[in-house]
């Protein structure tokens, strides 16, 4: 495992509500980042199969675009009912023709893809958040971290905090979707800290004990 040796990185993300998440993560441990969407740097194609391949993709683009580490997320919303869908694929079930991504429109495509199914009870509508982060550096190395939290799909959607498909996942042991919750309830996890609830907070903190703890 390679340590991270400097403050400086860059957040490999065009995804305003990663970036917001991913900045309330490492703000509180002195890092100076700026977005590959600030930095205008040009989206990666993400043609990988999974959430690593495409974490890496995006990671080794903004570093070597940069000549800084650099830290990305891949991320999805992962439904047993249907196979594992939407998956890798979860921004692309909210892509409209014109490019642009409506996820109220792929709320309801979950929804309706798991009526179809036939999947009506909190049994038949398990699902886990998955988020992997990779941290990658300009010579090619990456580091991976992978963070899990399960859950449910509740309909209608419930709350307004967060983005995505937050307002129809409901994390095992609360009572709350995620789009009821504060950033805080959510995301918020700090060095020291025994549990994050996220996804993202979960492989951040992964990071956080590889990379940068002694």
């Amino acid at each position: 495992m390679r340590k991270l040796d400097t403050k400086t990185i860059v957040v490999a993300s065009h995804n305003a509500g990663k970036i917001a998440e991913i900045a309330d993560l490492i703000g509180p441990l002195g890092f100076s980042a700026k977005s590959a969407a600030e930095l205008n740097f040009a989206e990666p194609d993400e043609t990988g199969t999974t959430f690593e391949e495409n974490a890496a993709i995006k990671a080794l683009a903004s570093a070597r675009a940069s000549g800084l580490p650099s830290l990305s997320d891949d991320s999805g919303l992962v439904i047993d009912a249907l196979d594992g869908a939407p998956g890798v694929y979860t921004a692309n079930w909210a892509e409209r023709a014109d490019g642009s991504r409506d996820f109220p429109m792929a709320m309801e495509k979950v929804e309706k893809a798991l009526a179809e199914k036939g999947a009506t009870t909190t049994e038949q509508r398990t699902a886990r958040f998955v988020s992997v982060l990779c941290l990658a550096w300009p010579d090619g190395h990456t580091e991976l971290f992978r963070g899990e939290v399960e859950g449910h799909i509740v309909w209608p959607p419930r709350g307004t905090s967060g983005f995505g498909y937050d307002p129809v996942f409901k994390p095992e042991g609360h009572d709350t979707t995620f789009g009821e919750m504060t950033a805080q309830q959510k995301h918020g996890w700090k060095p020291g800290d025994r549990q994050a609830l996220s996804h993202r907070a979960r492989a951040f903190k992964l990071f956080v004990e590889t990379c940068l703890e002694a």
